[in-house]
């Protein structure tokens, strides 16, 4: 946590924000230590996405449980 904070550039209090999608974290910061971990924000084509959602569950899995935090509520997207 703290190499990947130093290298993104914030505080470790910052990372722990963003890690818990707090919404008055700086975008550039978040799209930053998303680069730097390997998480894709966008794709456009939907067959590419699956893929990468695919791969991001298949990491997510190999955390612990008390990491993992199952979402409570469906995402709204159909704006």
């Amino acid at each position: 946590m703290v190499e990947l904070a130093e290298r993104v550039g914030i505080s470790r209090d910052m990372l722990r924000r963003i890690e818990n999608g707090d919404p008055r974290c700086e975008i550039g910061a978040v799209f930053e230590a998303a680069t730097i971990v390997g998480v894709s924000l966008f794709e456009e084509d939907r067959g590419r996405l699956a893929t990468r959602m695919a791969e991001q569950a298949e990491k997510l899995s190999l955390l612990p449980k008390k990491v993992r935090k199952p979402r409570t509520t469906a995402v709204r997207d159909d704006f």
